[in-house]
């Protein structure tokens, strides 16, 4: 188990720059895992969706670590290259692993019982992506959860962002809407076809891009980030020990 620490806020040094990040830990009685999780393109570490992924999932045993990518920091609204978001994704887990004392590898799984706490990345859309591809390249960590993986731009559906995904050997957790407009639900499922790691993908009814739903659907988006939020601690519990 990591020592528990109350909120901290860094600055995380990325090559010459540096981006802000917090973390926060769970309100839930046990700290089951700490999840990095990253913004989307039009985001923040700061945002409406951001805030509201974060406060369920804390509810629900997670220790939440939000930050900035080198953009949102220069407060540009143009994302960074693919390769320095995932820079910087690798130097705010670099920062997590020494300021919580979680292990840089868990190929001693051994000596640790199955209640000890697991490092989980991703997050929203974009962020989500970045993440995805460390994943691809082997980061080290105990699984990856997506929040609206951006399958392809919104109305070209023929650009898929899915060749790396098949290279992907930790499990996987994904949530996506079926109104989301980034994700067809067909083309995601036939990219899975090629994935052999263990990957849950959850179809939110209803939602959006966002995980807002419509008022006719009888469920708000508390009600969803709440079942996002359940869904993922269960997840948690059960990913075994990497060895």
């Amino acid at each position: 188990m990591s020592k528990q620490v109350s909120k901290q806020e860094w600055t995380v040094a990325v090559g010459e720059a540096s981006v802000s990040a917090v973390y926060e830990p769970a309100t839930a009685t046990e700290q089951l895992a700490v999840f990095v999780c990253a913004h989307g393109a039009g985001g923040s570490m700061s945002d409406r969706g951001m805030l509201a992924s974060a406060n369920a999932l804390r509810a629900r045993g997670f220790g939440v670590v939000r930050f900035n990518f080198l953009y949102k920091e220069k407060k540009s609204s143009r994302p960074d290259a693919m390769p320095k978001l995932m820079e910087t994704v690798a130097a705010v887990v670099a920062r997590v692993r020494e300021e919580l004392g979680l292990r840089e590898s868990r190929s001693l799984a051994s000596a640790r019982d199955d209640k000890s706490e697991k490092l989980i990345i991703g997050g929203r859309s974009m962020g989500g992506r970045a993440c995805s591809m460390l994943a691809a390249e082997g980061f080290d960590a105990d699984g990856l959860l997506l929040l609206a993986y951006p399958l392809h731009p919104a109305g070209q559906p023929e650009k898929l962002r899915d060749a790396h995904l098949s290279k992907i050997t930790m499990p996987v957790l994904a949530f996506s809407g079926t109104r989301d407009a980034l994700c067809t639900r067909s083309l995601m499922e036939r990219a899975l076809e090629t994935v052999n790691t263990p990957w849950q993908m959850r179809w939110i009814d209803g939602a959006d891009h966002g995980f807002h739903v419509l008022k006719s659907s009888g469920k708000t988006d508390d009600d969803v980030m709440q079942e996002i939020a359940r869904v993922s601690s269960e997840w948690v519990i059960e990913l075994p020990a990497r060895v």
